[in-house]
């Protein structure tokens, strides 16, 4: 069809396949968990992660491993590491991490403890010395999803503070 319109039924179906697949990769895409990383950072003055194909690679690997069940195992690889399971079909990984930013609100930074829940997912997120990001999330066999984010350097070491003595 060079040098002619596109026929309207044939542009309808490109715009149909192109919505389809934006709303596929919605909330999943690196973009993604790199914005939502990187905006906890910033609320706490430190710069921006980057993307890891290496580390997004051994989440993917690690994440295959939980399809058959989502139990929510660390993997006790090389990097620092979160993960979520959510148990609806529509769970992304934009929505484990905001789980995870969301936890905010529980970590005092006076005592660098968590006070009234659990709040190492939020420190590893904003921890100054991680800088790298890769992440990964599968379906799993009982309808859920398995996230997993890989931070490098590790980090989150208990007894240290995630913001050092700027904050």
């Amino acid at each position: 069809l060079i040098g002619t319109q596109t026929p309207p039924i044939m542009a309808a179906f490109i715009a149909t396949f192109m919505f389809l697949l934006a709303l596929t990769n919605a909330k999943n895409a690196p973009r993604d968990y790199l914005a939502l990383h990187n905006r906890a950072r910033a609320q706490v003055g430190f710069g921006p992660m980057q993307w890891s194909n290496t580390m997004a690679t051994y989440s993917q690997a690690y994440a295959e491993k939980r399809k058959g069940d989502c139990a929510m195992i660390h993997s006790i690889g090389p990097y620092g590491e979160n993960i979520a399971a959510g148990y609806y079909p529509e769970f992304t990984g934009a929505d484990a991490v905001k789980l995870w930013a969301n936890k905010k609100p529980l970590y005092d930074h006076a005592s660098n403890k968590c006070m009234g829940g659990e709040c190492g997912h939020y420190t590893q997120m904003v921890w100054r010395s991680s800088v790298w990001l890769g992440c990964a999330r599968v379906p799993c066999k009982n309808n859920s999803q398995f996230v997993v984010c890989n931070y490098d350097p590790p980090s989150n070491y208990i007894g240290k503070k995630p913001y050092g003595s700027s904050l």
